[in-house]
């Protein structure tokens, strides 16, 4: 079936998904964050340890989520602070939660599936805080990381192949668009896929990665692009789709184990084969351009959904004196 470039194009851009991550932008604005030592717009904040990073992150869920799949909202307050980690070469240390609820009944669900993970994943859980006398059922869960070797959002380099490696091995937990291949999966497999891109980063394989988040694969791609300074091209013919799955959806998807990857040339085959061994789907799905468009492209046909440096996301990307330090290095 064609795939109507124009439309799919006018859609994204205005996904809720997408739409959301402009929020950081405002906020990170509102506390005077862009330009400080410690870059932010990545998956973590590292911060440099000894001979590696510590790497520090947070999520927050909408209460929406947390009230119709508390059980599955605590358990992805784990996982998914977790993938922020790994997409940067990291490895968990250990997890804190603010969770709130009314009553101990409305909050047993959501600890029991923070507990669920936190045991799956063999990532500790090291405290937290807790109100159970409110009306508000909200959650969020921080992390705490370390990496040898960082991969980044802002090292994507104009050249660059852009892969997408997501587990298929899943299915929706509706209504969301959260793809859920994680809850029936052997713990020790889990556990092991977390390894590669760890892998991948100390084999310098590649410098550049993010997880795939609400913004699904477009919106990550947007928010890759605008921390390197770059543009980025993605081929729709080149993603692979989960049986039953249409393009869509798939571009809306949060999947529980996705990432998107900049790789040098010379490298794409290493790092498809690292995924591929291991049961994960990985493609490469687009390149890594010089200017500020993510554009997406089918059957001779392209539009672009994003450009930074008309209309930032995030605001988070490299200014203009960093770009020219580092024309001249």
């Amino acid at each position: 079936m064609a795939i109507d470039i124009t439309a799919l194009a006018g859609r994204l851009t205005v996904s809720s998904g997408i739409a959301a991550k402009a929020d950081i932008g405002t906020v990170a604005a509102g506390l005077g964050l862009a330009g400080q030592s410690i870059a932010v717009g990545d998956d973590c904040a590292a911060l440099p340890d000894g001979d590696g990073y510590l790497l520090f992150a947070i999520e927050g869920f909408i209460n929406e989520f947390v009230t119709a799949d508390p059980w599955f909202a605590g358990w992805c307050g784990v996982m998914v602070n977790i993938s922020d980690v790994v997409a940067m070469g990291g490895r968990p240390v250990a997890v804190v939660d603010a969770v709130w609820a009314n009553g101990e009944e409305n909050a047993s669900p959501v600890l029991e599936g923070i507990r669920a993970a936190a045991a799956t994943y063999g990532v500790p859980i090291v405290g937290g805080h807790t109100n159970i006398r409110t009306d508000r059922h909200q959650l969020s869960v921080a992390i705490l990381g370390r990496a040898k070797k960082l991969l980044t959002s802002f090292d994507a380099r104009p050249g660059d192949i852009l892969i997408a490696a997501i587990d298929h091995r899943g299915r929706y937990r509706e209504p969301f668009n959260n793809w859920e291949a994680a809850t029936d999966a052997p713990p020790a497999r889990l556990r092991d896929d977390l390894e590669i891109i760890a892998q991948i980063a100390e084999a310098g394989l590649a410098l550049a990665a993010k997880d795939i988040s609400q913004g699904g694969i477009p919106g990550t791609a947007i928010m890759l692009a605008e921390c390197s300074g770059v543009g980025i091209d993605i081929d729709l013919t080149a993603i692979p789709l989960p049986d039953g799955v249409t393009l869509d959806r798939w571009l809306s998807t949060f999947p529980s184990y996705g990432y998107l990857l900049s790789v040098a040339p010379v490298n794409v085959e290493a790092v498809l084969k690292t995924f591929t061994a291991r049961g994960i789907v990985a493609a490469a799905i687009g390149m890594v351009t010089a200017g500020s468009e993510v554009a997406i492209s089918a059957d001779g046909n392209r539009a672009v959904i994003g450009d930074h440096a008309k209309v930032p996301l995030l605001g988070l990307g490299p200014t203009t004196e960093k770009r020219e330090r580092e024309d001249a290095a």
